[in-house]
C-alpha cells in the first residue's frame, strides 16, 4: 500500500514544511487541490446530500502546477499530484506545457490527477458549456497525450482545431505524465480503464468500491489493457491492521490525514510514520 497526503487539509502557510517532512518520512505522494475560480453565485456540491459551498468562494487558490514546480525544488523523491486538475477548463496547450514543466523539474514525479469538474458556475464563468464538458475533457486528454509523445501534432476536433505544431521538450515520463482519473461515473471509469494510470473515486463510500472496481477491471480487459489500474482512496487509518480491508478491496494508495488541526500536522505525520508506515515496511 502507498500512502499520500492532501495539502488541502492543512493551512497553506505549512505546505512547504509538510511536503518536505513527508518527503523525508517516506510518504509516497502529496496532492494539491485545484480550481480556476469559484464564483460567488455557486450551487451544487461534489458530495451527495451536501449543499454548496463545500468550498467558500473566497478560499485562497493557487495555481496547482506552478505550486508543484515549487515543491519539486524542495523535495527529492515524493510524487507530486493534483487532486484534481480541471483539464477541460484550459486549452490543451496550456495543460500540456505546465504539466511537462513540472514533470521535467521534478525528474518525472508528476501524478496528474484530472477530472471533468462538478462546479457548473466555474465553467460558465470561463464561457464554456458545462453540459458538454465530458467530450471536451476527452478531446483535451487526447491532444495532451499526442503533444507529449508525437514529434508533430495536427488536430481538427469539435473543441480544438490547429494545424501542425511541434511540442518540445517532452516529459520525462513516457509517453507522458501519469494520469489519475478523478470521478465516479461511467465516463470516469472508462477514462481510467483506457488512458489512466489510476482511478481516484471522489464520492465513493468504501462499501461501494467492490462493484465499481469490478466494472473497472471489466472495462480494462475489454480495452486490452494488461497493466493494473492504480486506485487512490481517502482512508481512515490509525494502525497497520486498518490497512488490510482497503488492500483486499483493491485500493493501492490511501490518502490519509493523521491530524485534526493544521498546527498538529507535522507531529501527526511523524506519529503515523512511526506507528503505521514503519511497521508496514518491516513486513514487506
Amino acid at each position: 500500500m502507498k500512502f499520500g497526503l492532501h495539502l488541502g487539509g492543512v493551512n497553506p502557510r505549512l505546505w512547504n514544511e509538510v511536503t518536505e517532512e513527508a518527503d523525508r518520512l517516506g510518504y509516497e505522494s502529496i496532492w494539491v487541490p485545484e480550481h480556476l475560480v469559484v464564483p460567488i453565485a455557486s450551487a451544487g456540491s461534489p458530495h451527495q446530500g451536501s449543499d454548496h459551498p463545500p468550498i467558500p468562494s473566497n478560499v485562497p487558490i493557487f495555481d496547482a502546477l506552478a505550486l508543484l514546480s515549487h515543491l519539486a525544488a524542495r523535495t527529492t523523491r515524493i510524487l507530486l499530484g493534483t487532486n484534481v486538475y480541471n483539464i477541460g477548463l484550459r486549452h490543451p496547450f496550456v495543460t500540456a506545457r505546465a504539466a511537462t514543466t513540472v514533470d521535467i523539474l521534478s525528474g518525472g514525479r508528476l501524478a496528474l490527477g484530472i477530472g471533468a469538474s462538478w462546479l457548473r458556475s466555474e465553467w460558465e464563468a470561463v464561457g464554456l458549456d458545462f453540459d458538454r464538458r465530458g467530450p471536451r475533457v476527452d478531446e483535451a486528454i487526447e491532444v495532451c497525450r499526442r503533444l507529449w509523445s508525437e514529434d508533430v501534432v495536427e488536430h481538427h476536433g469539435e473543441f480544438f482545431d490547429f494545424g501542425a505544431v511541434a511540442f518540445e521538450p517532452k516529459p520525462v515520463q513516457r509517453p507522458g505524465p501519469a494520469l489519475h482519473i478523478g470521478g465516479d461515473g461511467p465516463a470516469a471509469l472508462r477514462r481510467a480503464a483506457t488512458v489512466g494510470t489510476g482511478w481516484m473515486p471522489m464520492n465513493h463510500k468504501f462499501a461501494d468500491l467492490p462493484g465499481s472496481l469490478a466494472r473497472l477491471v471489466e472495462l480494462a480487459e475489454r480495452a486490452g489493457r494488461t497493466t493494473p489500474v492504480e486506485v487512490t482512496f481517502n482512508g481512515e487509518v490509525s494502525r497497520p491492521s486498518d490497512v488490510a480491508p482497503y488492500a483486499e478491496a483493491g485500493v493501492t494508495r490511501l490518502i490519509v490525514r493523521p491530524w485534526t488541526r493544521s498546527r498538529e500536522a507535522i507531529d501527526g505525520m511523524r506519529r503515523f510514520a512511526d506507528e503505521v508506515l514503519g511497521p508496514l515496511q518491516d513486513t514487506d
